[in-house]
């Protein structure tokens, strides 16, 4: 006789909704947190939607594991074939992971009160680190691109003016192109204070024969 089995009664009605309704706010919460704290172009909504879906999939995935550690080796089988393409942009969005993660985790093995607080408590240290711009390191460098002829002195009229507006540079490489007609110098500099980027490419276009000078910042990009 062939007989099936409803395993769905080892846990009440009540526990389903509310583990699922609180992961969904809690995870609602960190998505907020995300958006409000992000501050580069790489925002993307459907990876905040997939926070809170996250969130309650693995609240979701506790339930049905529970206690049973022969469920819990079958979920890590099952879930070695997925394979995730989309590459991460940010580091910080792979804490955002993790964070929703162990809030799914904590709620669906009903630590409530857990979940409520650790969510809480790491929203608001996101919240004070990026509004108190905590571990910002204020260090403008600009990378300068200079095409100079391979014969003659230009490469020490270069560093002259280099030794002379910036308080440190590092050459990182240098390249022959165009044949062997032009040699491309790579540095990284940091201007010296009240310099602008425009005063040393007009210093260095005097010193490389009319040949071309690029200066990248964190911002623009500066060419002669």
């Amino acid at each position: 006789m062939f007989e099936v089995q409803d395993l769905t009664g080892t846990f009440s009605s009540g526990d389903v909704a509310v583990v699922l309704a609180l992961s969904f706010v809690l995870s609602a919460i960190i998505g907020w947190v995300y958006r409000f704290t992000h501050r580069n172009v790489s925002y993307s909504q459907s990876y905040v939607q997939t926070l809170v879906i996250l969130g309650m999939l693995i609240s979701l995935i506790m339930l049905v594991v529970g206690s049973n550690i022969a469920r819990a080796f079958a979920l890590v089988g099952a879930l070695s074939v997925i394979r995730f393409r989309n590459a991460i942009k940010e580091t910080r969005d792979v804490g955002f992971i993790f964070l929703v993660m162990g809030v799914g985790m904590a709620a669906g093995t009903r630590f409530y009160t857990l979940a409520v607080i650790a969510t809480v408590a790491i929203c608001l240290v996101i919240v004070i680190m990026q509004r108190f711009n905590w571990y910002h390191l204020d260090v403008q460098r600009q990378v300068v691109k200079v095409q100079v002829p391979p014969d003659g002195d230009y490469t020490e009229g270069v560093r002259d003016v280099l030794v002379r507006l910036t308080t440190e540079f590092e050459l990182v490489s240098m390249e022959s192109i165009r044949g062997g007609a032009l040699t491309e110098l790579l540095y990284t500099v940091r201007l010296k204070r009240g310099t602008e980027p425009s005063e040393l490419i007009t210093a260095l276009g005097e010193r490389t024969g009319g040949q071309r000078v690029t200066v990248l910042t964190g911002y623009d990009q500066t060419d002669l």
